[in-house]
């Protein structure tokens, strides 16, 4: 049941579009909250004390903005930020928080699993089997090859424990170098990207999508691997300069890549991605379990829990950087 609108109780706007987040009960009962679709957002916005982005693909909040008359904090039901990490709210005293450790174990398995495709030359056995034709073949080990994960947060580090109990050896860059680091042991500074990429047999970008790292895997970054590497992009599509990438796959200047996000979703029908050999295309599914649209409510009410009660929030985004800094992950 919704609580009735009136001044002590909270507004909650929130963004899902044609799909309603499951199970929000426990939320209805102490708010007034108002489901919208991107079209219905300023209306929604217009009073409104907390705002959920349940659809965090969308492109419609900067534009609904200038609604936002009462609003103090915004939760998304995302890892990344970059769909919200606009000048308007970034100058606003509007907190920030999003779902940081949903999707990290899902995305570090889905990672072990195209290293795997590739090394077990797993599509080509499909493709023989589908044409009847028996073609024997020896099968790559991945005990031992090179990682670099590209971004050393949550799911960067679940990616590089997951990775080194299959035997793989894993360095990080991020946004400092250090030695010593728990999970990747050697961390490279991330602007020095193609000082390290030759040593690497899998490249795993998972870095947050910010002005630093906005098409940091350009010609030069695939220039600068090896030509039996694969690469791998779990992070977000505008990592990548898409054509550079397309480029350096024609001409074998890596072997192969795994694509789970793109500049432009979908991706184009006539985009050469889908046809080329050695490439791998997901649709944005990497992390997308069966029951997280369940967690990533959970998530969410227990944060409305200690907005209401002014408890410290889970997750809360610096703002300036675009992530949840380390170590300010909230209790819990």
């Amino acid at each position: 049941m919704i609580a009735s609108e009136n001044q002590e109780t909270p507004v909650l706007a929130v963004l899902c579009g044609e799909h309603r987040p499951p199970d929000m009960r426990a939320v209805e009962s102490r708010a007034v909250v108002r489901y919208t679709d991107a079209a219905g957002l300023p209306e929604a916005l217009s009073g409104a004390d907390a705002f959920f982005v349940y659809d965090f693909l969308s492109t419609a909040v900067p534009g609904a903005w200038y609604a936002a008359d009462r609003l103090r904090w915004l939760h998304i039901a995302s890892a990344g930020v970059d769909p919200v990490l606009f000048p308007g709210l970034v100058e606003s005293d509007v907190v920030l928080t999003n779902s940081r450790g949903v999707f990290d174990d899902a995305i570090a398995e889905y990672v072990l699993g195209v290293v795997l495709a590739f090394a077990k030359d797993f599509a080509r056995s499909h493709d023989l089997q589908r044409e009847g034709r028996w073609l024997h073949r020896e099968s790559e080990r991945i005990a031992g090859r090179e990682v670099v994960v590209v971004g050393t947060g949550p799911i960067g580090r679940a990616i590089a424990r997951l990775l080194r109990a299959a035997g793989m050896r894993v360095r990080g860059a991020g946004r400092r170098e250090r030695t010593g680091d728990p999970d990747f042991g050697v961390v490279h500074e991330s602007s020095r990207l193609e000082e390290f990429l030759p040593h690497a047999d899998y490249v795993v970008a998972v870095a947050p999508l910010t002005e630093h790292t906005k098409g940091m895997f350009d010609a030069r970054a695939f220039a600068a691997m090896k030509p039996s590497a694969r690469f791998v992009n779990v992070g977000r599509g505008e990592l990548v300069v898409t054509s550079d990438l397309v480029a350096a796959l024609e001409s074998k200047a890596i072997a192969g890549a795994a694509l789970d996000v793109f500049d432009t979703e979908p991706l184009p029908p006539d985009s050469p991605l889908w046809s080329m050999p050695d490439v791998l295309v997901s649709p944005h599914m990497s992390g997308d379990f069966v029951g997280w649209r369940n967690t990533l409510v959970e998530v969410f009410t227990e944060n409305f829990r200690r907005w209401q009660a002014g408890e410290p929030l889970r997750n809360v985004v610096d703002k300036t950087l675009g992530y949840v800094p380390s170590g300010n992950q909230g209790a819990g």
